[in-house]
């Protein structure tokens, strides 16, 4: 998959929207509008999310499946792209509203003049795998030998291209040592791996485990289970989040409020339900006609979000400090102004 310029994003989101509305029951009025649900006007709001179908994503679809944006009243839309650089572009050229996607957004972001800030978090490490192809079991043993590699990316700038990149600057390389090959997530990553157009991906569930069941790959670095995560990051690394304008946000509080009261709530109902309760919420298209590997994928990828949406302590200066090991420009981000757990304390109260 090529990278997608601004042009074709804009061309192409009308479609995108209007299916997600279609799917979701929702009205055709325009981002950040209101429309009315019976006697009650509710505010309206477009997110792209970088992936639904990713348990990392998961919160955003279940938010709509337990009924939780009706609930907290607000009209959302949720609109399907493979990689959260394309929500990024969408959300920024005005198409959307927020994006649903990884916080190291927000910093490379601002490197670029650009200010939005995550509104929740809701997970604290990043849910992927840096998975191998088993045909190079025998050579590929530690990071220092990522180099030279074609490693399988949702897309050029995404959350994924960012931990590959330092993964391989962390075993001594540069950034330019490895090819990161956009590949999106799902069945065409699993292809790209049988047919060897790729020799390692950056991936999340459920598709580490079609790889690893399959016998396609192995883990190399784990960076879904809290304790391995923190171990390969130096510390926490928040994934998962709803970003937003900061102008978007500072002129509709009210609305972000609902937002992620919504949120909340399921992070809270997750947190107090099994994987196969929560399975059985989701759209059965999302098991991709094997349920049974979904609640497996899920039973190791629920302990990555947070309870509460708030963004931990020491987090934002670990994700900086990650990305400025090959994104010098990162270090002078002010992190005051990539995040706020204003709402998520309101939500909580």
């Amino acid at each position: 998959m090529k990278k997608r310029t601004m042009k074709n994003i804009t061309a192409a989101l009308s479609g995108l929207v209007v299916s997600a509305m279609l799917l979701a029951g929702c009205s055709s009025a325009a981002p950040g509008s209101s429309s009315t649900n019976g006697s009650a006007a509710k505010p309206r709001v477009v997110i792209m999310v970088g992936g639904l179908e990713k348990i990392i994503y998961m919160p955003f679809m279940l938010a709509q499946q337990l009924g939780y944006y009706d609930k907290y009243g607000v009209n959302v839309s949720l609109v399907e792209e493979s990689a959260g650089q394309d929500a990024e572009v969408a959300m920024l050229a005005g198409q959307t509203d927020g994006a649903g996607g990884f916080y190291d957004h927000t910093l490379d972001l601002a490197t670029k003049g650009k200010q939005v800030e995550a509104v929740i978090t809701m997970a604290d490490v990043p849910g992927e795998t840096l998975m191998v192809s088993n045909r190079l079991k025998d050579k590929v043993k530690t990071v220092s030998d990522l180099k030279g590699l074609k490693i399988g990316i949702t897309g050029l700038g995404s959350s994924t291209n960012m931990l590959a990149t330092y993964n391989v600057v962390k075993g001594g390389g540069k950034e330019s040592d490895y090819s990161p090959i956009p590949v999106g997530a799902g069945s065409t990553l699993v292809a790209a791996i049988k047919n060897g157009k790729i020799d390692a991906a950056v991936t999340s569930e459920p598709t580490a485990s079609i790889l690893q069941n399959q016998n396609l790959a192995y883990t190399l670095v784990d960076m879904n289970h809290k304790n391995a995560a923190h171990q390969a990051l130096g510390g926490g690394y928040a994934s998962t989040s709803l970003y937003m304008r900061n102008d978007y946000v500072n002129t509709h509080k009210d609305t972000v409020q609902k937002l992620v009261d919504a949120y909340v709530a399921t992070l809270k109902w997750m947190s107090t339900h099994t994987p196969e309760e929560i399975a059985a919420k989701m759209p059965p298209d999302y098991y991709s006609g094997d349920e049974k590997l979904y609640v497996q994928a899920l039973k190791g990828q629920l302990p990555m979000f947070t309870a509460d949406g708030k963004m931990p302590a020491g987090v934002p200066e670990n994700v900086q400090k990650i990305l400025s090991s090959f994104k010098p420009a990162v270090k002078k981000v002010d992190l005051s102004k990539t995040y706020t757990n204003a709402f998520v304390d309101k939500a909580n109260q």
